[in-house]
């Protein structure tokens, strides 16, 4: 299967290839994913938007674990006009790909995980 949102080889990389380490660091990011997009969501309504720059720059730094590279640069952006406080109107949009990114990559790795197990 070719991977549109994953790349392993990082994930590879950093569990030295072995499983248990792999299932530890994608439970994480599993668990990680929901509360990403409900906080980004809470934030955006609020109006908080320095903080919703800062979870913005986290995210980025969990989705770069899974080599999702298109969607860490979208969340750096993302993270620099919310810290600005700039292009308010933009913030759903960018939520809205996170929310489908997430969703793609996880199918991904499911399938990457089911051939290593």
């Amino acid at each position: 299967m070719e991977y549109k949102s994953f790349n392993p080889d990082y994930l590879m990389n950093v569990s030295g290839g072995e499983t248990e380490i792999m299932d530890e660091i994608v439970a994480i990011f599993r668990s990680q994913i929901p509360e990403f997009i409900s906080e980004m969501k809470s934030l955006y309504g609020s109006g908080k938007y320095n903080e919703l720059g800062l979870l913005a720059h986290k995210a980025k730094g969990s989705v770069t674990v899974m080599g999702m590279e298109d969607t860490a640069r979208m969340l750096k952006d993302f993270e620099l006009q919310a810290k600005a406080g700039i292009n308010h109107n933009g913030y759903q949009e960018f939520i809205s790909r996170f929310e489908k990114d997430a969703a793609t990559v996880l199918a991904e790795i499911d399938h990457f995980m089911s051939q290593k197990h």
